[in-house]
């Protein structure tokens, strides 16, 4: 359940205004075969987390001593685990906790990340040496390891556990923001705009951001697939969402000592983890090509 640093997204040509007759973002999305299958194991998810919120079915922390390790069947749609608790249940409720840790550290790392990107990358001097050099540290460390290290300095809590995704995930978005932006700035456009007399910030907000967006949203969709995984491990190694509350990674790691005898309770906590990596990784891909000028035309 660990993994090295996820690589950044691939370079993408900066996204083409709209014109009329151009079908939206959300429909050329879907008009990709790898975002429209991402799109509807997502959504799926998105579905199954939020019942979980409104309790549908079992309780996820209920425990049934004389319904331990019990197979599928009508009462527990996927079986019931040691404690006799619902596996379907607390499989929606481990998405849900997935899915919340994910937004919430990739949020954070995105407008930290890729606020710091943008600056350095239009400015320049100083500020480019000392962020570059802050994220040449954060780089030197793997990223399980710094996560690790992160959350047990933190405490537990799923908060705690998003900051330190975010903070291994921030370089990232710091080299997808700034790349992009330093060939920006030197465009005939934004040198136009020096001529006459544009105010940096008007540069900045108007003429360099929306041309490096796209690269940044596609990275939010990797990043996103990324931190599920990585909230998996860090719960799989103990130093995530504790128990009794639910966890894909904690109920992974728990069903080792009951596994093949009760097979169900590794196979739909790991299952939910893979559709979610391959789903975001799917609307990773459909983004990209959505975004890509290139790809629009034709």
């Amino acid at each position: 359940m660990t993994q090295e640093m996820p690589p950044a997204a691939a370079a993408v040509v900066p996204a083409a205004p709209r014109t009329a007759g151009q079908p939206s973002l959300p429909r050329r999305i879907l008009a990709d075969r790898n975002g429209l299958i991402g799109v509807v194991l997502i959504g799926a998810l998105a579905l199954i987390a939020l019942a979980s919120l409104v309790h549908l079915g079992q309780d996820p922390l209920a425990q049934h001593q004389s319904g331990q390790l019990a197979g599928p069947s009508g009462a527990h749609w996927l079986g019931t685990d040691q404690f006799g608790r619902d596996i379907a249940a607390r499989v929606a409720a481990g998405i849900f906790a997935s899915l919340r840790v994910a937004l919430v550290s990739v949020a954070l790392a995105t407008v930290i990340g890729g606020l710091l990107g943008v600056l350095s990358g239009f400015a320049g001097g100083i500020l480019d040496a000392v962020v570059g050099r802050l994220t040449d540290v954060l780089f030197a460390f793997p990223a399980t390891l710094l996560a690790l290290a992160l959350v047990a300095a933190l405490g537990h809590g799923w908060f705690n556990t998003a900051v330190a995704i975010a903070v291994v995930y921030t370089p990232i978005f710091v080299r997808v923001a700034r790349g992009p932006v330093l060939t920006v700035r030197e465009s005939e456009y934004v040198r136009a705009g020096r001529v006459l007399g544009f105010s940096r910030s008007r540069l900045l907000f108007r003429h360099v951001l929306p041309n490096v967006s796209a690269p940044i949203a596609v990275q939010v969709a990797l990043a996103l697939s990324w931190a599920i995984l990585t909230e998996a491990g860090l719960s799989f190694l103990g130093l995530g969402t504790q128990p009794p509350n639910p966890s894909l990674g904690l109920m992974v790691a728990d069903s080792r000592n009951f596994f093949p005898d009760a097979w169900w309770t590794l196979l739909f906590p790991a299952l939910a983890v893979v559709v979610a990596v391959v789903g975001l990784n799917l609307i990773g891909d459909g983004l990209r090509n959505a975004l890509d000028p290139r790809t629009v035309r034709r």
